[in-house]
């Protein structure tokens, strides 16, 4: 146990003693009960001369190492999601190279692994055309399925600033589905991780929403694995789990609620593809193994364990999560650096990361707590707060 001082919101300092670090388990064969994904983050370089806010460097290797161990935990990837920085930082032509490089590091380990498609290359102008959206999705899929990758198909912001009715909406997710040559996995981005998707499905209203997804899924089926919802809204994703096609499953996003959710109830239950087991890697893959056995209570405890800090780290605004995701890895060193594309590591406030290290430890998530603190006390010097009082 260690000592360190921290400032809390009120920009006031305190005195705070770490705990013992909580031991979980690696698996000894496949996480049987659920299917998980965590939604992965990149390393960024923060050694080439570039303009931060505007060009991006990846550290290849930090990167694919955290997929790795990822890996070794028993989780499977989502990789090029919101949780890399897609649309905030990561670039078309860096995710081409990131989905490339992970899907072929994915088969020398055996790793299971999904990538995300979407439109961001195109600009964000007016004028955009349906038929423009339509090629770009055709574009990043066909380019994931060419290198044996399955597909998340990522909601647009494009579709979403040209579309004018629920027909659009309908009409390019049909037209895709149909010409995907394996089942994909859509995903429903809430306004809260994007603003810019607000309306999306061509209803504010999320009931008359939901009914447009649902005929998309109902309608291609067979095209569909399942869908991921990220609306923070645990009623609704139990609706429509329970109204998805047979065989079609259903990948909770909720970052607030998700030991409820993968746990389930006697009508079903949620897989999982969350961002926030990026950051609870190792807490996340205890609690399936111990879902696995049946063992409920040891399933709850550790993920119950873990909700103050993911509701921290996702706290509004949420889109600003990664900061959080990417400082805890920096923690664990994981990363040698507490750096990010766009420079997002400005996103959070110190308060807030010091109250992120309080939680993570008292969630066990601190892998080596004297690294931790040295790092922290690291963060905190630079922002003006002294070590002792």
């Amino acid at each position: 146990m260690t000592k360190l001082i921290l400032p809390d919101e009120n920009g006031q300092v305190y005195s705070y003693q770490t705990g013992e670090p909580k031991f979980y388990p690696r698996p000894t064969s496949p996480l049987k009960s659920r299917i998980v994904y965590s939604a992965a983050h990149v390393v960024c370089n923060p050694f080439a001369d570039i303009s931060p806010m505007e060009e991006v460097s990846i550290d290849w290797e930090g990167t694919l190492n955290y997929r790795r161990y990822l890996w070794s935990l028993g989780l499977g990837v989502a990789e090029a999601m919101d949780t890399a920085q897609r649309g905030m930082g990561l670039d078309w032509n860096n995710t081409k190279e990131l989905i490339g490089r992970s899907l072929q590091e994915a088969k020398s380990v055996g790793g299971s692994i999904v990538c995300g498609a979407g439109t961001d290359q195109l600009p964000l102008i007016s004028g955009i055309t349906l038929a423009q959206v339509k090629d770009a999705y055709l574009e990043q899929c066909e380019f994931i399925e060419k290198y044996g990758g399955t597909v998340i198909l990522m909601a647009s912001r494009a579709l979403a600033a040209c579309a004018t009715s629920p027909e659009d909406y309908y009409e390019v997710y049909n037209d895709i589905l149909k010409q995907v040559k394996e089942p994909v996995i859509l995903h429903w981005l809430g306004e809260a991780f994007d603003p810019s998707l607000s309306g999306y499905w061509g209803y504010k209203d999320l009931d008359k929403a939901m009914g447009v997804c649902l005929n998309v899924i109902c309608d291609n089926k067979e095209k569909v694995d399942g869908i991921k919802i990220s609306l923070l809204d645990t009623q609704r994703e139990i609706e429509m789990r329970r109204l998805l096609p047979e065989g079609v499953k259903m990948y909770t996003g909720d970052d607030f609620n998700y030991p409820e959710l993968i746990q389930g109830d006697k009508y079903g239950y949620s897989h999982a593809l969350l961002g926030i087991f990026d950051a609870i890697a190792p807490a996340a893959s205890a609690a399936i193994q111990a879902l696995d056995k049946d063992n409920i209570k040891e399933y709850r405890d550790i993920l119950d364990s873990t909700l103050p800090l993911a509701r921290h780290i996702f706290q509004t605004p949420t889109y600003y999560y990664k900061t959080g995701v990417v400082f805890l890895a920096y923690l664990n060193g994981h990363q040698q650096h507490f750096r990010m594309l766009s420079g997002l590591e400005s996103a959070r406030s110190v308060p807030h990361l010091a109250k992120l290290f309080v939680l993570a430890d008292q969630a066990g998530v601190l892998i080596d707590p004297e690294l931790a603190v040295h790092r922290m006390k690291s963060v905190l010097n630079t922002a003006g707060v002294s070590s002792s009082k």
